[in-house]
């Protein structure tokens, strides 16, 4: 029923196209636990063995190690992929979009990654302190010149969306969107209005919908999970409860429940490209194996009936920094 071929998408107007299916670098170093930098290379090797063409990565993922990662596995093959990376943090979890930081920041990031131009260069958060007009006019100047192709929004409202494309075409935002969490759809028709692709990150809702989530306790100080609301009492419970009624949806189609969550991912348009994340090569062919995956209506039916509004629990903790919470303008 399932094969690992990968068909092509076209995420906005100015050219980007890429497979169906990315690969997102995060994991391999910063937020689950600790790094395992060689595991993340042969999970990258084999996702391009696979035919995923997208890798995304990030100043913010180690200051330069998941970059640097990332840079040397896809060297053997750089000119068939298409490499993401972002600005706009500082080691202390601050944001800083000012002009002179951006270029400083992809300086850097061409120097990790072994490279002389990055593909698609993001903002990783909007800045309150910056205007994004002079944001998307420092990009278009890397842009112009050849060093970066496209330009790309990270957890971005429709206001800031518009004014940034009324300066740079903006290719592609990419925000949080699973299962889980669907609060992004709301701009789904500005994006489709202005011709902007979409790039849901944790597609597979931060791996619970991997079917293998253990409560918050069991999680290393160091992961993420340990704090996520919806791994705590009560929403944990609620959400394994919906996860395994998914799995059960999934094995009737001779699927895995991830595979279920990324092909309902991909079914929400033909202008979305997930990303979903591991460490684990097994792990990519899995997904991989998802595009192949064809949901009926009565499976997407079924599927709403078992999560109408998404997971249960917020999206991030309640001490969170407000600057880390994305406030959609």
């Amino acid at each position: 029923m399932m094969n690992e071929r990968l068909h092509k998408r076209r995420l906005g107007r100015q050219g980007l196209e890429v497979a169906e299916i990315g690969f997102g670098a995060m994991g391999i170093s910063i937020a689950y636990g600790e790094a395992d930098p060689a595991g993340g290379a042969d999970a990258i090797r084999r996702a391009h063995d696979l035919g995923v063409t997208m890798f995304d990565t990030a100043e913010l993922y180690g200051w330069g190690d998941n970059e640097r990662v990332v840079g040397a596995a896809v060297a053997p093959f750089r000119d068939e992929v298409t490499i993401a990376t972002k600005f706009g943090f500082t080691p202390d979890f601050g944001v800083d979009s000012r002009p002179e930081h951006i270029r400083k920041v992809v300086e850097n990031s061409l120097r990790f990654l072994g490279t002389d131009h990055i593909d698609v260069l993001y903002q990783h958060r909007p800045d309150p302190k910056v205007p994004v007009e002079d944001v998307a006019g420092t990009v278009k100047e890397f842009i112009d010149a050849g060093t970066v192709r496209y330009f790309g929004l990270s957890e971005a409202g429709e206001s800031t969306i518009r004014r940034a494309h009324a300066v740079q075409p903006v290719s592609v935002l990419q925000t949080e969107y699973s299962l889980f969490e669907r609060d992004v759809e709301v701009l789904f028709p500005v994006l489709r209005e202005l011709g902007i692709g979409f790039v849901p990150y944790s597609p597979l809702g931060r791996g619970f919908l991997t079917g293998t989530a253990t409560p918050a306790d069991q999680y290393s100080d160091d992961d993420l999970r340990r704090r996520d609301p919806r791994w705590q009492p009560g929403n944990f419970e609620r959400n394994t409860d919906a996860t395994a009624r998914l799995a059960r949806l999934a094995a009737d189609k001779g699927a895995t429940v991830s595979q279920l969550a990324l092909a309902w991912v991909l079914s929400q348009g033909e202008d979305i490209v997930p990303i979903p994340g591991t460490r684990s090569a097994a792990r990519v062919s899995e997904n991989v194996a998802a595009a192949s995956l064809d949901l009926t209506e009565g499976d997407l039916g079924r599927i709403a009936e078992i999560l109408p509004r998404g997971g249960y629990g917020a999206r991030f903790p309640d001490d969170l920094p407000d600057h880390l919470v994305p406030a959609w303008d």
